[in-house]
């Protein structure tokens, strides 16, 4: 029972709203080891799917996960609840080449114009 309660059930919602688990991890996990999960069970019909923990990134109660920590670091209280999953939202950036990649301040174009709303 005490294996049970240092896990928790996640959930990865895709931004097409379908999901990939749920899947129980140990509180000890890593969000990069979360990550990998992702890609490795990413749906084979999707497509655009991360090929590196670095292109994915994942969002819970509204934080971006950070990959040195552990599902344990994330938890919240509700997820103690019996049967409760955590839904994790997932973002895909692909990394940008080299050539995408433009030096800031290069633009002359670029607006230096702020605004802002009191």
């Amino acid at each position: 029972m005490a294996e049970v309660d240092n896990q928790l059930e996640i959930k990865f919602r895709l931004t097409d709203g379908s999901d990939i688990g749920p899947k129980a991890f140990p509180d000890a996990t890593t969000v990069a080891s979360l990550k990998e999960t992702v890609i490795s069970q990413w749906p084979r019909e999707k497509e655009n799917g991360p090929k590196t923990v670095k292109e994915v990134k994942l969002i819970s109660a509204g934080k971006v996960l950070d990959n040195n920590k552990t599902v344990k670091d994330y938890r919240s209280p509700v997820s103690n609840l019996v049967g409760a999953v955590t839904t994790m939202h997932v973002i895909i950036q692909p990394l940008l080449t080299e050539k995408e990649k433009k030096p800031k301040g290069d633009d002359p174009k670029m607006n230096k114009c702020v605004c802002s709303v009191m």
